[in-house]
């Protein structure tokens, strides 16, 4: 029983369809991480569930490790193959299965990405509102329990998923959940597999809830004298209960690296992006009422429209702020890191991790969803640079810490992966050991994703 065995069974079956090249283990190695690339022994690209159960088989019979890959944008080593062994691509399997507009559902494969499900929706009024801004898979989605900037009203993945076609460590084909939107019918195992980033079963199909596109949708930007203020703006409007869609902060110095690479002339100030859903009626309503509460925390006038190229171009700063700061870092390592607290913690978190961070000697940008207590530390590090990777994993560490003592958690929708793994016994106490015996249970072998989530065998 051993890996070469493994990959010589899969390549007598399915030739066409594994592959050991260097090029090609390399692009499922890489990660946006302080880890070192971790090549797997072999990529096999999935082609439907037939494949991926006898594959799964084969594995499970010889003790191979096999991780899921999907567009590789995962933040914390979730789809590194720890140990080696096989990443199962699912990027083949990328079809739009059905889209049923009178019960607002879809079924789709896990390699379809997010806005290529939305581009299939445009002619059924409907639309998936989930939004990590990447263009991911919907199966790596599923898998690592994303959120993104639209969470706030519409949910997270765990939200969104209604039911599975999931393979287990055995090679067993079986279906969770379902088409209604709820029931009361034993466990959850839906919810049990959403979130699980591959080590309890490998997902082959989804079934979506989608919601309808809105009547009226007008997006916002405000500048705020300090982050606290802002912070504080956020706080109040959710207090409140406005149905706000999307509620997002962006930096002063996030804001300056947009400016350079769009060549904008923003406020060099911390900012608010919102979007506002509903009727003409309400999204007026909703906008008005914030506009009052960002004012009181000396919030500039809004710079808003309602016309789809315009709402675009006011949310290019956000959706691309990634890419704006690592240009403005070229040749530095970005390493992205998340954290969730409480809506009423949130500024305390933000604070301290913001002195924490101009204390270190790199730069940290901050942005992220802080409609749901969530946001983001972009830490920049030279490229192996061992002292600017110690300082990173020393921010990261305090940042967890502090989410803890405020009763929130160390990640809102990155997941665990390697990265956070440490962090979960603190997390979770004894909950911990009841999530490996779920492991141990369902794939005891471990084979699925070994070394993420639940300790190593």
């Amino acid at each position: 029983m051993t890996i070469r065995n493994a990959v010589r069974r899969i390549e007598e079956l399915w030739p066409e369809s594994i592959s050991t090249k260097m090029v090609i283990r390399k692009q499922h190695g890489a990660n946006e991480t302080y880890f070192p690339e971790i090549l797997p022994d072999a990529v096999v690209f999935a082609n439907n569930t037939k494949e991926v159960s006898e594959i799964l088989k084969i594995c499970y019979e010889e003790e191979c490790p096999i991780v899921a890959w999907g567009t590789g944008t995962s933040l914390e080593g979730n789809a590194l193959a720890e140990r080696g062994g096989i990443s199962l691509d699912m990027m083949n399997m990328n079809k739009v299965l059905s889209i049923n507009p009178e019960d607002m559902d879809a079924i789709v494969q896990p390699g379809v990405t997010r806005e290529q499900l939305n581009h299939e929706l445009k002619e059924s009024g409907l639309f998936f509102p989930v939004d990590p801004g990447a263009n991911a898979s919907l199966g790596g989605m599923a898998a690592t329990r994303a959120s993104g900037t639209t969470a706030v009203r519409y949910g997270t993945m765990r939200e969104n998923v209604i039911g599975l076609e999931i393979v287990m460590a055995n090679g067993k084909i079986i279906r969770t959940g379902g088409r209604s939107r709820k029931s009361a019918a034993g466990y959850d195992l839906t919810k049990l597999v959403v979130g699980s980033e591959g080590t309890l079963a490998i997902m082959t199909e989804l079934t979506l809830k989608l919601q309808g596109r809105p009547e009226a949708i007008a997006a916002a930007i405000c500048a705020f004298p300090t982050v606290n203020q802002a912070v504080q703006t956020v706080i109040q409007t959710i207090q409140m209960a406005i149905p706000i869609a999307r509620m997002e902060l962006v930096d002063t110095e996030t804001i300056q690296a947009c400016n350079e690479y769009f060549q904008e002339t923003m406020p060099e100030a911390p900012h608010l992006f919102m979007e506002f859903h509903g009727s003409e009626s309400s999204v007026m309503e909703q906008s008005e009422i914030v506009s009052e509460i960002a004012n009181s925390f000396s919030g500039s006038d809004f710079k808003w429209s309602s016309k789809a190229e315009e709402r675009n171009k006011l949310w290019k700063a956000r959706h691309h702020a990634f890419y704006a700061v690592k240009a403005k870092y070229a040749g530095y390592k970005a390493i992205a890191t998340d954290a969730c607290v409480p809506i009423s913690k949130l500024a305390t978190l933000i604070d301290k991790t913001a002195k924490d961070i101009s204390q270190s000697g790199i730069p940290g940008p901050i942005w992220g969803h802080v409609g749901d207590g969530n946001f983001h530390a972009t830490l920049l590090i030279r490229e192996n640079n061992e002292e600017d990777q110690n300082i990173a994993k020393g921010i990261i560490h305090r940042m967890c810490e502090r989410c803890l003592e405020l009763e929130g958690t160390i990640t809102g929708e990155h997941g665990i992966g390697m990265g956070k793994l440490r962090y979960m016994q603190d997390e979770h106490g004894d909950g911990w050991e009841i999530m490996s015996q779920i492991k141990r249970t369902l794939d005891p072998n471990y084979i699925l994703n070994p070394g993420k989530v639940i300790k190593s065998k």
